[in-house]
This record gives structure tokens, sequence and C-alpha cells, in this order.
């Protein structure tokens, strides 16, 4: 006689008709993967579809330290500050300019006003000690295996098709700052070019980020959720696009205003954060840690109490993500002076740890006119919904480059989050 047999849903692919699929996350064209040992030596591993097809792995042991990297980027990052954001034009006596500002690079986004001899010289400097981070500090042991590995690197990182790359590495260089080897077919303009933030959709991620597991992100919001968690006491004259940020954040979202830490940290702490992009226009600071390792990123909102990666880290209580929609944190804080061997990456780790899909946020003291345009044009472009934060990124990067000849784009760094976008519903 025939029976009904005892049934068990085990797996709900649908999840009950109650969630849209969640965005596809694309394999990246390189992946560049750099594992330190016992800061002695580096083991580099490269591979996906732009990586030519070779009988072994593109693989070698790099013969450096990666205390020595992590002081060489340290060094690239005060460069592009000293030479550039902090440069004061001076007559041939050394005596200050007086037709001009004191800070040309830094108080004006658009650079193309600039002497074009003195520009010239400094974007050249950038671009050679970019190249030299890559190919002297990295790559440049001279060894036959690493002469072949470089050669591969370099073939698939000047190539004219824009790559999307992700380094899967520990050691968080400024990438998209570094440059390639300049070509004497290059003309005077050709500088930019270089750049690897100008070339290339560029994405750093480490082992100690968790896997974001894509089908466990939430649905997207009938209207975006945001959030502005800034310091009122910056730009009090207004001198900045941080007024248009805010009125951009505030168009068809739900948008929430933070000014004090108590405000965030309750945020995090309620199990009900819902923001899909939330912006930080703050103060930071870096403090000395017990040990005396590299200082750490403190961030400061209207009542200047610190907000550090262990704020964060408190208020998680169970395996459960703090950041339900996976948010893109784009983290403009204004630093008060940023010293060489600063960990920057901390409270970005720890945000992602807390479920954030990304963090963007500048690898030097970035100049507040430049940081609010930069945040401008990009909050614009990504509440859209059409363009992923990697995409953004570049396209500024180039913007920036080619229309201002400024190269503070390429100061912008994503850690995670290259395929963020702003999920939206359609109807």
């Amino acid at each position: 006689m025939p029976g009904e047999l005892p049934t068990e849903i085990v797996q709900d692919p649908s999840h009950g008709f109650t969630r849209q699929p969640a965005a596809s996350v694309r394999h990246p064209d390189l992946v560049l993967a750099l594992d330190a040992y016992a800061d002695d030596h580096i083991r580099a591993r490269m591979y996906g579809p732009a990586v030519p097809p070779s009988p072994t792995e593109h693989a070698v042991k790099l013969s450096v330290r990666p205390a020595a990297v992590t002081a060489a980027a340290a060094g690239l990052r005060e460069l592009w500050k000293r030479e550039l954001v902090d440069f004061q034009p001076v007559d041939e006596h050394g005596i200050p300019v007086m037709d001009r500002p004191r800070l040309p690079y830094a108080m004006c986004p658009d650079l193309t006003a600039e002497p074009k001899e003195e520009h010239r010289e400094i974007l050249d400097e950038l671009a050679r000690q970019g190249a030299y981070l890559l190919y002297g500090e990295l790559l440049g042991d001279g060894g036959a295996g690493t002469r072949r590995f470089r050669d591969v690197l370099t073939r698939v990182l000047s190539g004219d098709r824009t790559l999307r790359i992700r380094v899967d590495s520990d050691l968080f260089l400024p990438w998209p700052m570094l440059c390639l080897p300049e070509d004497p077919a290059d003309g005077p303009d050709d500088v930019f070019r270089r750049f690897l933030g100008y070339r290339h959709q560029i994405e750093q991620t480490g082992s100690y980020y968790p896997s974001i597991a894509d089908d466990e992100s939430a649905p997207p919001r009938p209207v975006p959720v945001v959030s502005l968690n800034h310091d009122k006491g910056i730009d009090p004259e207004g001198r900045t696009r941080a007024a248009d940020v805010e009125t951009a954040l505030a168009t068809n979202t739900v948008a929430v205003e933070r000014t004090l830490r108590k405000e965030l940290l309750d945020a995090f702490g309620s199990g009900a954060l819902d923001e899909q992009l939330m912006y930080f226009w703050c103060h930071g600071h870096f403090r000395h840690t017990a040990d005396d390792s590299a200082p750490l990123l403190v961030v400061q909102l209207s009542d200047h109490k610190d907000i550090d990666a262990r704020s964060v880290r408190a208020r998680r209580t169970s395996e459960d993500p703090l950041l339900t929609y996976r948010p893109l944190v784009l983290l403009n804080a204004c630093y008060a002076g940023l010293p060489g061997s600063a960990e920057l990456v901390h409270l970005g780790g720890a945000l992602i740890e807390a479920g954030a899909g990304g963090v963007l946020g500048p690898q030097i003291e970035m100049p507040q006119m430049f940081a609010a345009e930069y945040a401008y044009a990009f909050v614009t472009r990504y509440l859209g919904g059409r363009e992923t934060a990697g995409e953004i990124a570049h396209g500024l990067a180039r913007h920036f480059a080619d229309t201002w000849s400024n190269p503070l784009g390429f100061a912008y760094t994503l850690h995670c989050g290259m395929d963020s976008r702003l999920e939206r519903i359609t109807r």
C-alpha cells in the first residue's frame, strides 16, 4: 500500500521566498598573495585568469624581512606627506614665495595651475619611490626565481586591460600608490599611468579578515539606510564640500546622524544596525600601545572621545555580525599627525570583523579640501546603486589625476569591498 515518505527540509536556497539573492562576487583577475614567515622572509604567489599559464605555480621565496617592507611602506607614506601635501614653495634663497599659498598642494584640489616643472618633479619622485618599494624593496633580491616572478607580474600589471586585483596579505602596503618601472617610451605626461591605482581596481585582504559569506547578506532595503558619523567642529567656516556630502547622504535615503561616541557604540551594541553605507568625517590620532608596537588609529566625533578597534570588538557578544547589512565604511579621518609606523588598518579590520563589507580610507594624512571632494564624488556615485566600490574608487583615482593633475586619489585604499554595491529593490 503506498504511503507518504517523511521529509525534512535541510536546505532552503530560496529562503522561503523572503529574501532576494545576494549580489554575486566575481573572481578577481589577479590574486597576489604575500605570506610573511617569522619575520624572516616572504613567500609570494600569484594566480588568476590574467596570469599566463605555467607548468608550475607562480611562486617564489623572497629573501626580504617583512619588517623591512613594512618600514619601506611607512617611508613611502611619509614621502607623500612631505613632498606633496606639505610642499612649500621657496625662492632660490629658501625664502617662502609670497604670491603663492603656503601649502599649495594641500589648499586646492585642482593642481592644473601649479608650475608644471615643479609639479612634474614631485610626481616623478612619488612614482620613482613607489616603483622602488615594489621592485627594490619587495621584489629586489635579484635571484633567478625572483626575476622570473617579477617579470611575469610586470607583464600582467602593465597590460592595457584594467584588472580587478586582490592582494591577500597581512602586509598592508599602499598598493594603489605603488608604480611600474619607468618606460623609456613614456612621454612627459605619462607619469600617472605608472601608478597601480590608475591602472587597476585593487582591494587588500588579510588572513584575519573573516570570509564574508555572500548568501548571508541581508536583503536590500526599500530605501537605503546610511549614516553620517562626524565631528561638527571640523571646517566650521564651510571651506570644504562637507555640507554637500551631508546633503547627498540625506537625499532619498533614511539618514542617521551621529556626533557622539555613545550614539555610535550603542548602535553597534543594539544588534539592529541596518545601514548600507557608513561615512565618517572626523578627527583621528594615533595611540601608542603598551608593547611599543605600531601606534593604533583612534577616531573621535564631536565629543572628542576615543573610538578604536577595541571599542568595536567589545560590542560583539556572539559570532553574529554587528553590521547585518554589510555596509561599506568610508573612513575619512583627518589625522592629527601620521606616524610612519602607524597601523592604519587596525580599526578597519575590527569593522570588517563586525560585518562591514569593506572599508575605504586614506593611507596618508589627507588634506581636508581634497578629502571632502573625494567623499562627495564617491558618495553620490555609490548611492546611485549601479557601480561597485572598486569601480568608483578606480574611476575617481583616474578622474582626479586626469582632470586636476592630482594624485591624492591613489592614496585611498580599499580593505575588502571591491565588489560592494548598494543593493536596491527594483519595482
